[in-house]
């Protein structure tokens, strides 16, 4: 019985991975939308945010599985129940991506724009990678990487606080010209930002799946 249950915990750490590997995809391919100016690109990545709705469905329906057939021991059940916690917040950033691309395709004027703030690749790339880290740390047990993540979202917050001086300055530079594209582009840092929230939550659910410790409760769960 236990042999099958780990299978099935094996299943899910795959699953949850590929899930991840969707929201790393759909980050760079909003990211290249933005600098490229496609709208095609753009639309892709709104069609594509249904394949991670579909994963969050079947990672949950596998997660109730587990709850509900196997009656896992404490430490398997916070490892399960971080799980349906993470896939929330991995739904999330696949709308916010959407988000993005609705930005892309709503805009006219922003991409000239965007070649002069370099930090939005950058931060595009940071996000992504706190994505992956958050995710490789579940699966690998790993509360060293998971407390990382955490650290790296104050950088994250530093990333937007930049982009968003640099516009504020433009908007004063230009007397108001081209104020719809800053926008545009204060709102996909924005989304970035809150990208870094959710992979930061993600590592929290992870700490708490190994600790027994969730940041926001004191209560430690017995192995």
């Amino acid at each position: 019985m236990r042999n099958k249950f780990d299978k099935q915990l094996h299943l899910l750490d795959e699953q949850l991975t590929h899930m991840g590997e969707l929201c790393e995809a759909a980050i760079a391919k909003a990211t290249q939308a933005l600098k490229d100016g496609s709208a095609e690109q753009a639309r892709i990545i709104i069609t594509e945010d249904e394949e991670i709705d579909q994963s969050e469905k079947d990672i949950e329906r596998l997660c109730l599985k587990l709850l509900l057939q196997q009656q896992p021991v404490a430490k398997d059940l916070r490892r399960i129940s971080a799980a349906l916690k993470m896939i929330t917040d991995m739904e999330r950033i696949g709308d916010q991506t959407a988000d993005i691309a609705e930005i892309i395709l709503s805009s006219k004027k922003w991409a000239a724009t965007a070649e002069n703030i370099q930090v939005i690749g950058t931060m595009a790339s940071e996000v992504s990678k706190m994505v992956r880290d958050s995710v490789t740390a579940y699966v690998n047990r790993d509360l060293e990487l998971a407390r990382s993540v955490m650290k790296a979202d104050d950088e994250i917050d530093l990333y937007f606080d930049e982009v968003k001086d640099e516009m504020i300055t433009f908007i004063k530079d230009e007397k108001g010209e081209n104020g719809r594209a800053i926008f545009d582009l204060i709102m996909v840092t924005k989304y970035l930002e809150r990208i870094g929230d959710h992979a930061t939550n993600i590592a929290e659910w992870v700490e708490f799946s190994i600790t027994g410790v969730h940041k926001d409760s004191a209560v430690i769960h017995e192995s």
